[in-house]
């Protein structure tokens, strides 16, 4: 956690989450890329606007994470989210971008990984994302691993996802997990999802039915000195679940183009949903606002319990 000397000179804190940490209200992150780079406009900003009404809702006080104009922002008002929307002057930040984009003035969205970071240098200790990045096909040799797997190791915090996207290696995501000891809790299910689906075949070690036993798992983690974050699958519902037939084909697909055009690192991610948007006539949008709202809605119950 940033000190007071340093919050005053990088990070604008809102008045209603400054006002939360103040009296030590329940608190729930949320990322920016999802806004700036993950919807097309106007989704983006309703489904933005619709997960901080759900975490309000649930007992939590919102902060959407960003960096307008060089400064770190936790918690943005409603036109600085129609601001994150509609510019097009916004870099998609990770945490190598972070120094840069700050000391420069610069915008920028953040991702899973810089929300973490964002959440830790304030204190934070729940963040909500609709699906985590992680180990990606043939990272044996490209060696293409989402820094949002390194964060989540390295600090206290609890994210709330659907999972791990099917374009991802989701074995090797859970191993590289398991090798940096972040538990994986799977809410109602013994398995990882997969984001537009709620099953992908890979068994998880523990299933909590409760938002009180997972709270209780963090911080027990913490309190036994056990540092690093906590990763909960929040499988999509089942009426918005996608046919899993039909997003492994269209991944597979959008792999093979990837591979021809040559397109590699942050940029692979939006092509190879921007891909499956196409193939599924749009029905992978619809899917992704319900599971990202689902998510807001229990990740605003765990951080109830969490700051209890």
């Amino acid at each position: 956690m940033l000190s007071k000397e340093m919050i005053e000179k990088y990070v604008i804190i809102s008045p209603e989450v400054q006002n939360a940490m103040d009296k030590n209200l329940p608190i729930v992150a949320l990322e920016s890329t999802i806004i700036s780079h993950g919807m097309p406009y106007p989704q983006n900003l309703e489904t933005a606007l619709s997960c901080e009404r759900i975490v309000r809702e649930n007992g939590a006080v919102p902060a959407t994470t960003a960096i307008i104009k060089g400064k770190i922002r936790v918690g943005l008002s409603e036109d600085e989210i129609k601001f994150m929307a509609t510019s097009k002057d916004i870099i998609k930040c990770s945490r190598r971008d972070y120094p840069y984009v700050v000391a420069n003035g610069l915008n920028g969205a953040t991702t899973v990984a810089t929300s973490i970071l964002t959440a830790s240098l304030v204190g934070i200790k729940l963040l909500v994302t609709g699906g985590i990045g992680g180990v990606h096909r043939g990272a044996q040799e490209t060696f293409d691993i989402s820094r949002d797997l390194q964060e989540l190791a390295n600090n206290d915090i609890v994210v709330v996802c659907a999972g791990a996207k099917s374009i991802l290696d989701i074995g090797l995501t859970l191993e590289y997990l398991e090798t940096f000891g972040v538990p994986v809790l799977g809410y109602g299910t013994d398995e990882m999802p997969a984001f537009f689906t709620r099953r992908s075949g890979f068994k998880l070690d523990f299933k909590m039915d409760n938002v009180d036993e997972i709270a209780k798992t963090a911080k027990t983690k913490w309190e036994l000195g056990l540092s690093g974050g906590v990763l909960v699958g929040n499988p999509i519902p089942q009426e918005a679940a996608m046919n899993e037939a039909i997003i492994n084909e269209a991944i597979e697909k959008a792999l093979v183009e990837a591979e021809e055009k040559g397109i590699k690192g942050k940029e692979t991610t939006p092509f190879l949903l921007d891909k499956v948007l196409k193939a599924t006539d749009g029905n992978s949008l619809k899917a992704n606002i319900v599971l990202v709202e689902n998510n807001a809605r229990v990740g605003a119950q765990i951080a109830r319990e969490l700051y209890s």
